[in-house]
């Protein structure tokens, strides 16, 4: 047995790591991925790879091109088979491509049929591969970085641990490129400002991610009960320790007490398509009296949703309320609203429940939700 007891682990590599000079894949820093991943696996681990790149694996093919967004889903498209095929390579066990949108993750039914994907693949002795489908995907359907996506599929995963694989040793209280003195913090038991105060920016010019997104990854991850590494992917050092049960960079630590799975999902890897406005003296306690916001609660309506969409409620003052799964839409809300506003709405427009207890995050303010 693993000496963390590891049943399942999400591995995230970045772009720095796939294609370190912009001149397509390269195996260099991957082979000690590799047989970190091979060793997991020989001691019962199942092991599940997110893996960043594809840009910047494509990019050498468009040399002289301008970037435009067309340009860059164009180095996506021809830089994901090479880089699958440099994975490949390197194991002599099968692997399975997944490539996703935002809209995969935010939707419920196409969420558990992500889980129930990755499970089948794992359960069939097949290693999953996972990154954003920057071919077709918009600003309003991306993850926008890996990190944060890694998070996600750990806790659509079931994960144990999270590995995020940096260029950098773990999370430093400076940045160490710019302070001699920068101090490494081995472990985070509670994510608060002043840790995303010690981030700095992007550290390398191949990837889309810095240690702010590492730190938002982390606070996923963790809420659902995840231990979260970051820790330097371009040694064999690091690889080595985490299999004899050592830190090696910075370790996240997990809730003590896990969000819920359907709470963790709204609050988490759902996204709101719209907002609900309540009065400012609105003060039901949504997730117990969910029932209590109806139709005649209703100030206003924002944006456009469907029923079955996550939205946002809040009031009027801009305070935030909850993350909840509506049971109307924007169009038949607006309505509501709009008979109240004129204050001329008969007792037959009254809604139902707009929300149900089941489908409800409240939202803390004090961590900026």
């Amino acid at each position: 047995m693993n000496k963390f007891n590891w049943k399942r682990i999400v591995i995230k590599v970045g772009s720095a790591l796939i294609a370190p000079d912009k001149k397509g894949c390269s195996s260099h820093y991957l082979l000690n991925i590799a047989q970190f991943i091979v060793r997991c696996r020989t001691l019962g681990v199942e092991v599940v790879l997110v893996s960043s790149g594809s840009i910047a694996a494509g990019a050498h093919l468009f040399s002289g091109a301008k970037p435009t967004i067309a340009v860059k889903k164009a180095m996506a498209a021809a830089g994901q088979t090479e880089m699958m095929a440099t994975w490949d390579r390197l194991f002599d066990f099968p692997t399975a491509q997944i490539l996703l949108t935002h809209a995969d993750l935010r939707n419920r039914d196409r969420y558990i049929s992500v889980k129930d994907t990755i499970d089948t693949l794992l359960s069939h002795g097949i290693l999953p591969i996972l990154n954003e489908n920057d071919t077709v995907t918009t600003d309003k359907l991306k993850v926008g970085d890996n990190d944060n996506l890694s998070a996600m599929l750990a806790a659509a995963a079931d994960a144990d641990s999270l590995i995020i694989c940096s260029d950098v040793d773990g999370l430093f209280d400076k940045n160490p490129n710019i302070h001699d003195d920068a101090k490494i913090l081995s472990e985070v038991n509670e994510i608060t400002e002043e840790i995303y105060a010690m981030a700095g920016g992007v550290t390398s010019d191949v990837g889309t991610g810095g240690m702010k997104t590492k730190i938002e990854a982390a606070e996923k991850a963790t809420s659902h009960g995840i231990d979260t590494y970051i820790v330097n992917g371009f040694s064999q050092h690091p690889f080595n320790m985490l299999l004899d049960g050592k830190n090696p960079g910075t370790i996240f630590r997990s809730y003590d007490v896990p969000m819920q799975e359907h709470v963790h999902w709204m609050t988490h890897t759902s996204k709101a398509q719209g907002e609900v406005v309540v009065e400012n003296d609105f003060d039901a306690v949504l997730d117990a009296d969910s029932e209590q916001l109806t139709s005649d609660e209703i100030l206003s309506v924002e944006g456009d949703f469907l029923v079955g969409d996550t939205i946002l409620v809040r009031k009027d003052d801009g305070t935030k309320l909850a993350n909840a799964k509506s049971n109307y839409s924007s169009c038949l809300l607006s309505f509501f609203a709009d008979r109240n506003n004129e204050q001329a709405g008969p007792a037959e427009y009254t809604s139902g429940p707009i929300i149900s207890e089941k489908n409800v995050a409240l939202l803390d303010e004090s961590k900026g939700d």
